[in-house]
């Protein structure tokens, strides 16, 4: 990752290969930002006049490269949209966009200063975020040499560089960006090279670096435990299911979250087979289960006074002669039953499990991330999580720290009569794991997690199945594959209790 500083070094004079400035869009024209003049003297007073001849409109992820005022003496200047800011303010996504636009718009080995406007910290911590993680690039199975080429140092250029504020936001961005990124290469990896005992080892590792708690379940342990869920989701694999506790528990904490990730290390849908093109993306199965992980690591890191208790559960879907079939019952974790009407709706059924035993850690929250159905992006798209929960105070407070994080999300309902669906529907279980209907996915998905939620416990569910996973084009600070989204939302839900 690049190494970043502050500074408050001139946009002019600075020692850099290149400058990101912000470019605001006014009316059919640009205009400059507070903390550009230095930089629109050394082009004459003529830089919005230089920027507009080559077609800059300020648009939010528009890139525009100017060469230095002075030809292969000073650095190239890139300048990236900011949007419309009618009442003055830009938003900090609005920073956090520009920063990964321009940092993408310079070549990785180049050093890169970035002029955007830093009124205050949470600006500083905003443009910071957006530069580590528009670097970002997956290159561990590129043949060719250019992985091994050193990136460009990054330097945030504001007048805030030497306050106390200033330098607690740059750590909190360097620390989230981190674990943003590990999240990314985790859903990028083959599944072949992360199955669910990789991903325990992996976790393990993390938790000897940072003195963080990590306890891992093998198939043994599960089956002593009655963790029927994970067993049989996982049983048609060559690979054996895992569940992964990760505890954190600072001194005197302020509250007691519970955080629970879907990890499915492959979903090849099981013996209700996926079509060939819907598995080609399914090694990002396990996202949830990485967000999480990487968010508690993340938040010991920073040393935020919360309790954080953490469940991945780990599995492959495989369909072989020993894989669940439709129609088999499976015990889950706590008695209840379960009739599998379709094993490719098998991510609830691990976290079902996991959800009795958050649950009886007793927290003030539960929060599971998940990439648990198709319908939620049917819903709202690739790049809109949907946020489901038992009341509405707990829906309130993810959804708004996701907001100040900048993840989009979207509240969706979960009615009463999808429970009831799902117990109607199977004639020998307590419930089934689908409706039988064609409609209303999500929800339904949503109220069979609820179900294995202890009465009492606050509890939020984000189905991430869209911006978990990027099939299009790089933009902003988002890459093409895994996103490493809801680590930054968790991150702030923390940081906003203590």
């Amino acid at each position: 990752m690049s190494t970043i500083t502050l500074s408050k070094s001139d946009a002019a004079g600075v020692r850099t290969d290149a400058v990101v400035i912000g470019v605001v869009k006014v009316g059919g024209g640009v205009a400059l930002p507070a903390g550009t003049e230095s930089l629109n003297a050394a082009y004459g007073g003529k830089l919005v006049e230089v920027l507009s001849g080559l077609g800059a409109t300020g648009k939010t992820g528009e890139a525009t490269l100017v060469p230095g005022p002075k030809p292969g003496k000073s650095a190239t200047l890139i300048a990236v949209g900011l949007g419309e800011a009618p009442d003055g303010a830009l938003k900090t996504d609005d920073l956090r966009t520009a920063a990964g636009t321009g940092v993408r718009a310079a070549k990785t080995t180049q050093s890169v200063a970035l002029a955007l406007p830093t009124p205050d910290a949470d600006c500083v911590r905003a443009v910071a975020e957006g530069a580590l993680l528009g670097r970002y690039s997956f290159t561990a199975y590129k043949s060719s040499d250019a992985s091994a080429e050193e990136p460009g140092n990054l330097t945030v250029l504001t007048d805030l560089s030497r306050t106390k504020e200033a330098k607690a936001a740059l750590e909190r961005a360097e620390v989230t960006a981190e674990a943003v990124r590990q999240v990314r290469d985790w859903v990028n990896t083959p599944p072949s090279d992360l199955n669910p005992a990789d991903f325990a080892a992996q976790a393990l590792k993390l938790g000897k670096e940072y003195g963080v708690k990590v306890e891992v379940m093998d198939e043994k342990a599960l089956a002593k435990g009655g963790y029927g869920g994970i067993l049989g989701v996982g049983q048609g694999s060559a690979n054996p299911p895992r569940l992964i506790r990760i505890s954190y528990a600072p001194k005197k904490p302020v509250t007691h979250l519970a955080f629970v990730g879907k990890g499915i290390t492959f979903d090849s849908g099981g013996l209700s087979l996926k079509t060939a093109t819907g598995m080609v993306s399914m090694k990002a199965d396990m996202a949830g289960a990485a967000a999480v992980i990487g968010a508690t690591v993340a938040i010991a890191r920073l040393g935020l006074p919360v309790q954080v208790t953490t469940y991945a559960a780990m599995a492959e879907n495989m369909p072989s002669g020993s894989a669940a079939r439709p129609s088999d019952v499976l015990t889950m974790y706590g008695g209840k039953t379960v009739e599998v009407l379709n094993t490719d709706a098998e991510g609830r059924l691990v976290l079902g499990d996991a959800l009795v035993r958050a649950s009886e850690d007793q927290p003030d929250l539960i929060v599971d991330v998940a990439t648990l159905t198709g319908a939620c992006v049917v819903a709202l798209g690739t790049k809109v999580a949907g946020a489901f929960a038992n009341t509405d105070s707990a829906r309130d407070r993810v959804v708004d720290a996701a907001v100040a994080a900048g993840e989009a999300m979207w509240p969706l309902p979960i009615p009463a009569e999808m429970l009831d669906k799902l117990r109607s529907h199977s004639k020998v279980a307590d419930l089934a794991n689908i409706t039988g209907e064609p409609w209303g996915g999500a929800l339904a998905a949503a109220a069979f997690l609820g179900d294995f939620v202890a009465e009492g416990i606050d509890w939020v569910h984000l189905d991430v199945a869209g911006p978990a996973f990027n099939d299009g084009g790089a933009s902003g600070y988002t890459p093409t594959g895994g996103t490493g989204y809801a680590v930054r939302t968790l991150v702030e839900l923390a940081a906003s209790a203590s």
